[in-house]
């Protein structure tokens, strides 16, 4: 009895939240849309979530469009297929890798950083202090973050994308010797508007859930310097395995 004591808390506990983190991200999207509007701390999110990630997601786009250009190559030689390695780079990064990858890189740079000063805030009772000056902490400090990484999200995917297949076009092309028409024509015709909007759509699925996750983790954060650190470190790993079982969902929906 014991045990299933133990199991049943433990499950109320989780439900209780996920409950209150839904409750969160409800009232903060709603917040987002009440005046005052204020442009400036936005833009300022914005430029944190979306400018400071461009050079991690550039290189990370860049080596990983090369290194599909390199193994493509040498998998589809083996059938003389080579002229579809356009299609395939593209496809691959266009679908999956591109919306996954970038998620990931802004998760370790701007989620980590965001549970952080959320966390550091609530120790320095800045919260509070908002509040005496008759300032919603969460129309102030959490909606500008999460309206932030739904905007930044897709454009740094799209960034991605565009690298990534740059990337695959100068191995296969200007390395190993792919015919060039053959590259971006097959490419061009075989990509659809749907595998576009599907990378989009996660793209923002996996904006939100950054931004979410981090803000939460960081909002309810113990008031000690053990339990932002504590926070920090389960606002990368949670959101991280959120992003993979999302992206699975919202393959599994869009195929």
């Amino acid at each position: 009895m014991q045990i299933a004591a133990s199991i049943g808390r433990s499950t109320l506990y989780r439900f209780q939240i996920l409950g209150r983190s839904g409750i969160f991200l409800l009232v903060s999207l709603f917040q987002a849309f009440l005046p005052p509007f204020r442009f400036a701390r936005l833009v300022k999110e914005i430029e944190f979530v979306g400018s400071k990630s461009f050079l991690i997601v550039f290189v990370t786009a860049l080596f990983t469009g090369m290194v599909l250009g390199i193994q493509g190559y040498y998998s589809l030689s083996q059938f003389g297929a080579e002229a579809a390695l356009g299609v395939m780079v593209a496809l691959s990064i266009i679908r999956e890798l591109g919306p996954v990858l970038c998620a990931l890189m802004v998760t370790g740079r701007a989620g980590s950083a965001i549970t952080a000063q959320i966390g550091i805030m609530k120790i320095t009772d800045q919260f509070p202090a908002l509040e005496m000056m008759a300032i919603d902490p969460l129309k102030y400090v959490i909606s500008p973050k999460i309206i932030a990484g739904i905007i930044s999200l897709p454009l740094l995917t799209a960034l991605f994308d565009l690298v990534g297949i740059a990337g695959g076009y100068l191995v296969g092309v200007k390395l190993l010797g792919v015919n060039e028409g053959a590259y971006i024509g097959k490419m061009v015709t075989a990509i659809t508007f749907t595998d576009i909007y599907g990378g989009i759509l996660k793209s923002f699925s996996f904006g939100i859930l950054i931004t979410w996750i981090s803000t939460f983790m960081g909002f309810t954060a113990q008031p000690t310097t053990e339990g932002v650190s504590h926070a920090t470190t389960n606002a990368v790993v949670i959101t991280s395995l959120s992003i993979l079982v999302v992206d699975y969902i919202l393959t599994s929906l869009l195929l």
